[in-house]
């Protein structure tokens, strides 16, 4: 059975976006959305519309992943470097009030839970909603390419 590990990260995070907005009714963009920067090192918001679902997915399978990860590591991980003209550029992290809210979101849907003093955890229910969008990734690839058969 294929995991997220075996699927190339834009399909999964592709798919995973399709079943939150139709299936999962915890996961809705809060009304400071459409004005909020992901973080210091940005000039400008998102221009993609529904970039709290992808933001949201990707955070799904980075606690998948990479296991109990608490918010300072996700902000590290979400963020960039800051221009900062001649003086040059400088490491900021990334928005913390995003991460902490998909987070509540997910923790309502039950996909993922709380561990103290440790950070977030996959619940079953997340685990095997992400393994089964993977399996559904790799049956269509390999219906689309038959080629791949070889290679499993």
């Amino acid at each position: 059975m294929p995991t997220i590990y075996n699927i190339p990260v834009e399909k999964i995070i592709e798919r995973t976006v399709e079943y939150l907005k139709d299936n999962v009714p915890e996961i809705i963009p809060p009304s400071w959305v459409t004005f909020v920067k992901t973080g210091s090192h940005k000039e400008n918001t998102p221009r993609n519309p529904d970039w709290w679902y992808i933001r949201t997915a990707s955070l799904l399978r980075k606690i998948y992943i990479n296991g109990p990860i608490g918010i300072a590591r996700l902000r590290k991980e979400y963020g960039g470097l800051s221009r900062k003209g001649n003086v040059g550029k400088h490491k900021k992290r990334g928005g913390a009030v995003i991460i902490r809210s998909s987070l509540q979101q997910l923790e309502k849907a039950g996909l993922v839970k709380k561990v103290e003093k440790k950070g977030r955890v996959m619940t079953t229910k997340g685990i095997s909603l992400l393994d089964s969008l993977a399996t559904e990734i790799q049956k269509k690839l390999e219906k689309d390419m038959p080629e791949l058969k070889k290679y499993r």
